[in-house]
């Protein structure tokens, strides 16, 4: 029988933090700034009219292949749009440009009641953050003389590895939801950054209503909790305790110790049922099995096997 994959954490994350249009936003920008083909781009559509595609066309729910996808108008005011695909990868992936080109062709149309209008020119950028250098559309491109470069994909790609986000640019960030899991995809593999960067966003977190604190830390426990030993979540959980004590927020580290609690606790209830069903006397039982209809000579067999047992000597066969 074919194993079930396990659900992965981090493309929930990712939807999760981007699905909001003006976190979405400022993504954007921020990749445009270390992105010349980003910034190129933005620079020819108004983001003041992104739309999400509804998430209707996800069969797979939060482990998505295609994390998100949005339509946009253009800015030059024309009544056209184009469409953006966002494409999260924490590793390589040589079946990338397969999946986009998949929810390309199924998303990215103008529909009326009857037909395909069109397909709209689109834009995908594939989010990375792994621990390792990884640029597929260099590997892709390579592949072909300079010339050919770019025909065979039937949308525009580009690549931002999150890493080289700046510090000071999550940091500075409108929505500290942003900047703070920015900062937690690109050091993901790298405990010490993580123990460093992270507890930088405390003031910008003392600003905001406590659910979206308290919301905010649990998802982005989560997600590290895939990712970090438990002695770098103890660390990061020692750094928020205070803001934990003060909005409730639950770590992943806390999870994980109730869990073992709990399962300690329940250890401990089967032992004391087991020490008072001991407690109960031998002729209690069988006068209850009796008054159940166990036939006697069933009973009277019960007897000889705990008697052989209490003497120490080898079970009745």
């Amino acid at each position: 029988m074919e194993k079930k994959k396990r659900k992965r954490l981090h493309d929930p994350f990712f939807r999760w933090l981007f699905a909001v249009v003006k976190h979405l936003r400022l993504l954007l920008e921020l990749s445009g700034k270390v992105n010349a083909e980003v910034g190129k781009f933005l620079s020819m559509v108004n983001l003041d009219t992104l739309v999400r595609i509804p998430d209707s066309y996800s069969n797979v729910d939060d482990t998505g292949e295609a994390d998100l996808a949005f339509r946009v108008n253009v800015a030059s005011g024309a009544p056209v749009l184009v469409g953006i695909l966002l494409e999260h990868k924490s590793g390589r992936d040589p079946n990338v440009f397969e999946q986009i080109t998949k929810y390309a062709n199924s998303l990215m149309k103008m529909r009326d009641k009857n037909s395909d209008l069109m397909r709209l020119p689109t834009m995908a950028i594939i989010f990375y953050n792994g621990h390792e250098n990884w640029d597929p559309l260099k590997e892709f491109n390579d592949e072909y003389p300079e010339y050919f470069r770019g025909w065979s994909l039937p949308y525009r790609c580009t690549f931002v590895n999150m890493v080289d986000i700046p510090d000071r640019e999550c940091l500075a960030c409108k929505y500290v939801e942003v900047g703070m899991g920015i900062a937690a995809m690109k050091y993901a593999f790298n405990g010490k950054k993580l123990v460093e960067i992270l507890p930088s966003f405390k003031e910008s977190l003392a600003k905001l209503p406590p659910y979206r604190v308290s919301c905010l830390l649990h998802k982005i426990s989560v997600y590290l909790g895939e990712y970090v030993n438990e002695d770098i979540q103890k660390e990061l959980d020692m750094a928020f305790v205070s803001v934990g004590q003060k909005y409730g927020f639950v770590s992943a580290g806390d999870v994980f110790r109730k869990k073992l609690t709990d399962a300690h606790n329940e250890t401990e209830k089967q032992r004391q049922r087991a020490e008072k069903a001991r407690e109960v006397g031998h002729d209690d039982v069988f006068d209850v099995l009796q008054d159940m209809g166990i036939p006697s000579e069933k009973i009277e067999e019960a007897r000889t096997r705990l008697a052989s047992l209490n003497d120490g000597g080898a079970k009745v066969k």
